[in-house]
Parts: C-alpha cells; structure tokens; sequence
C-alpha cells in the first residue's frame, strides 16, 4: 500500500467505523468505539488541515494562516540560503575539507589505472596522429627560420670556427677530403675521353708556341714527332703519377700540403672579417626561396615521419606511451617535495576558487527556487517529504482514536 494513499485510507476507516458505532445497540463497547472513532476522525481531519495548511489553501477556501509555504517563500528561501552558506557549507568547512584532498596524486592514480588500459593508449596515439595530421606547417615555416637566423646572429662565430676546427681535425676529416678529391680526380683522369682531350690541347699549345733559335728548333722538331694520342698518354701518365705520389701516406709533398691547409684552417678560423662573412653569406641563404622549399620539404617528411610511427606504436598497443608514462610517473616520485608543492599549489587554487565562489551556492539555491512556479514548489516538497507528511495524518488519526477511547474510559468512571 502507497504511503500516499494510507493517510486517505486511515480517515475512511475512522469515519466508517463511527458511522458503523451508530448503528449498533448502545452498551458500553460500542460508547467506547464511538469516543475512539470520533476521536480518531477529529484528530485525522486537524492533522490533515494543519499539514495543508502549511502548502496550500484547505478545500480551496483563503482560510487566514493557511498557505503559509508559499506566503512565507522569499523568508523560508531567504533562511535556507542563510543556513547553506553559514552553517552546512560555510566557507570554513568548505575549505577544511578541500586542505585535505590530496588532488595531484588522486588524479595521478586516476591517471594510471586509465593508462594501464590498451584501448586509452590507442586513444591516446589516435589524438596525437590527429593532431599531427592537422599541425600547420605553411605557420611553423617562419618560426623555424626565425630560429636559425636567431641562433646563427646570436652564435659566437670564432668559438664555433674552433670547436668546428678541432673537430675536423681531431676526426681527420681534411685528410679524408684530400683522399677523396684525390680519388675522384684519378678517376677523371683515367677517362679514355681524358687522355683524348688532354692530347688535344697540349698538341695546340705546342703548334702555337712561339719559340726561337736552337730551342725553338728542338722544340718544333719534337712537335713533329708527337702526335695527339701520344701526348695524351704522356700527361694521363704523369698525372695519374703525382696523383699515386700524394695518395702516398707519407710522401714528402702530400704531407706540405696537408700541413699548408691546416695552417689555412687555422687562420680562417681566426679571421673576424672572414666568419662574419660567412655569416653574412648564411642568413641570405635562410631567406632565399630555396630555403622555404626545402624547410617546408623537410617538415612534411618529419610529419609523415611521426605519423608513421604513432601507427605502428599504435600497432603494438601503445606500450611506448605506458613506458614513457610510467618514467615520468617514477621520476616525480623521486621527487617527494615537487610533488607536495603542486599539492600545495593545486590546493591552494582550488580552495581560492571555493572562497571566490562560495556566494554562488545560496544564489543558485535562489535561483532553483525561483525558476519554479508555486505548484512546482509544492510538488516538489510534497515528493520529498511526502511519506513523512502521511505518516503525520496517519498519526493523528490513530493518537486521536486511542486518546478517545482513553477519554470514554474516563466518562465511563
């Protein structure tokens, strides 16, 4: 039986059973039953008017003192907000629960259990590759640029020549150079189409040359004993020669000329005019339109680079992401005091936030209230308190039938 219908049902009954004691024959029982069903009905229909009184008009009837509910709203709204902000949720309170909540290391422990799910990793890496896909490159073109010419103005050229300098030589890079111009040059010179034009050219200058007397006789007299694919295979010889000569690790003239171009090095190094210019030369190739073709060329490989990889880690569950997660994670519990600082700090603003806005909780209680019409008030409270309300009708219909079968006892006496 619905607790709504049993304070109803309770005067039906008190009302039958004093219309029923009506028609029996009178003795002493039924004097009784009559002083406890009368009882009963008065104290069941004041209950019932009080109760409605205390909401609505009883039978519609503006009864003075009745409705008091909706009479009283703005001071019952106006006391609950009063008894919200300065007993149940004052600011002290408020903050003396928020001082205990350890937020960092709640939603670290959150963030684990989360983490520790395949599917929140692949998440994880389906918003990183979309956001990489989006990333606008044609904006970070500038940015990047801007960088390097920074960083190039700001450099300091002549320590940068040393440790260039030192590195080279320490690696032996100039001697890996010279090998390899040395290399490819025997190669150019042991080109068939080399020893032919070389003959070529060394027969002209020879037909040419303007020499006289005893010389010039033995000259022309050797001229006319050579022929282009002699002198070619002449020159191609020597040179193929000094080249073996200076590929030679300890020959006299490969180590003057290695020692003459470190001693240019050295020098190139030192030289403010030089490096400036040098300088100078670079930051015109960063804003050439070549430059912009080739950072932009770059980023795009470096954007499918990521890409790539975020698929095939996303592949793989993800178990980068928990690794790299999980590093972080060890690295500030080795921290204790960093992390009691963020405690502190996140405590801090959240109690700040509490105490700004503590106004709001008696004003949107206001505004609740206000937003219901009289009838949505009444509902609502009748729907909260409702079972309680019956059980106060309920209540004083059975009080009233016992008081009155006490009092009928105390006439009988």
């Amino acid at each position: 039986m619905g607790s709504k219908n049993l304070a109803g049902i309770s005067l039906i009954i008190m009302a039958a059973g004093f219309v029923a004691c009506l028609f029996l024959p009178e003795n002493t029982w039924t004097f009784i039953l009559v002083g406890g069903f009368e009882a009963g009905l008065v104290g069941g229909l004041a209950d019932w008017f009080a109760v409605t009184a205390l909401f609505r008009h009883p039978l519609g009837i503006p009864i003075p003192h009745t409705s008091l509910l909706l009479k009283n709203k703005e001071r019952i709204v106006s006391s609950l907000v009063s008894a919200m902000e300065n007993e149940l949720l004052n600011k002290d309170s408020i903050t003396r629960q928020l001082r205990k909540l350890n937020l960092v290391r709640g939603a670290a422990s959150m963030l684990t259990r989360t983490m520790a799910r395949k599917r929140t990793r692949q998440q994880v890496l389906d918003y990183t590759a979309e956001l990489i896909a989006k990333l606008p490159l044609e904006k970070a073109i500038e940015p990047v640029r801007e960088a390097a010419a920074n960083y190039v103005r700001g450099a300091d050229a002549a320590g940068l020549a040393d440790r260039a300098l030192t590195k080279v030589l320490n690696d032996g890079y100039e001697v890996q150079l010279f090998d390899y111009a040395l290399g490819e040059a025997k190669k150019w010179v042991e080109r068939p189409e080399t020893k032919d034009t070389m003959g070529v050219l060394a027969l002209e200058q020879l037909s040419s040359a303007k020499v006289g007397g005893f010389t010039g006789f033995a000259f022309q007299a050797f001229a006319g004993m050579v022929n282009e694919d002699k002198l070619g295979t002449m020159i191609q010889t020597m040179l193929r020669a000094g080249i073996d000569s200076l590929l030679d690790p300890y020959g006299e003239q490969r180590l003057a000329i290695l020692r003459e171009v470190r001693v240019k090095l050295f020098e190139a190094a030192g030289d403010e005019e030089k490096l400036e210019y040098v300088r100078g030369q670079v930051l015109e190739v960063l804003y050439e339109e070549s430059t912009t073709a080739f950072i932009r060329e770059n980023l795009e490989r470096l954007r499918e680079f990521a890409l790539a990889k975020t698929a095939e880690e996303r592949g793989r569950g993800g178990r980068l992401v928990f690794r790299l997660y999980a590093a972080v994670v060890r690295g500030l519990a080795a921290e204790p005091g960093r992390v009691e600082g963020w405690e502190e700090q996140v405590r801090g603003a959240v109690v700040q936030l509490a105490e700004n806005n503590h106004y709001r909780i008696g004003k949107l209680v206001r505004d609740n209230v206000d937003r219901m019409d009289d009838n949505q008030l009444v509902e609502m409270l009748e729907e909260k308190i409702g079972q309680d309300i019956q059980w106060i009708r309920v209540n004083g219909a059975v009080c009233g039938f016992v008081v009155g079968i006490v009092l009928s006892l105390i006439r009988l006496i």
